[in-house]
């Protein structure tokens, strides 16, 4: 089963005339009688759903930290040592471990966090930690973002175009507006100027 994500509200997402339909879905065949295109923005799921294994997870920890003094990020060069302050504490990192799935919290990491965050911002060490925690990122070695035409899902004897949108890793907060206005393209492309559900 893959996750939903909306970078919309639900609710504003139903305003505009979209249905949200909550569901467990093993493959796209799943799919298929219901819908005239599929967006697979399925994350570490595209590993099944579209026999894609070259999508692995990247491991990240992260700390959240009570320094209320703290007023500004800090981040190094490699990106894997950060500072990021917040409303309701500072987020401090943290790691980007490919190909493990490992999602407890792990003492070296977290030992490992606070020893090179505290060498950028020595007050650190007086802080409290609040929270920790594990993400599995979705890494590619390139994010995928392409009609897939030569496994088009069948529909009762007509082709089901699959739109891919997934692998942004630890960066997908930057680029999924520009990779959704992308796959939105796509569709489009693909839909042709008949009418569809989607």
């Amino acid at each position: 089963m893959c996750p939903l994500f909306f970078a919309l509200p639900p609710s504003r997402f139903r305003r505009a005339g979209g249905q949200v339909d909550q569901r467990r879905v093993d493959n796209l065949q799943d799919l298929s009688g219901s819908f005239d295109v599929i967006v697979n923005c399925s994350g570490l799921g595209s590993r099944s759903l579209a026999a894609d294994v070259s999508v692995q997870p990247v491991r990240g920890q992260v700390l959240k930290m009570e320094a209320p003094w703290l007023q500004h990020f800090i981040r190094d060069g490699d990106g894997l040592t950060y500072i990021y302050p917040g409303m309701q504490g500072v987020t401090v990192g943290g790691t980007r471990q490919g190909g493990d799935w490992n999602l407890r919290v792990e003492d070296n990491d977290t030992r490992g966090i606070l020893k090179r965050c505290s060498s950028l911002e020595p007050s650190l060490t007086r802080a409290r930690i609040l929270s920790s925690w594990v993400g599995l990122r979705p890494g590619r070695r390139t994010p995928r973002v392409e009609v897939e035409r030569e496994v088009e899902v069948k529909k009762g004897g007509r082709s089901v175009t699959v739109v891919h949108n997934y692998g942004h890793g630890g960066v997908g907060v930057t680029l999924a507006w520009g990779t959704a206005m992308e796959a939105l393209g796509l569709v489009k492309k693909s839909l042709q100027g008949h009418r569809a559900k989607l």
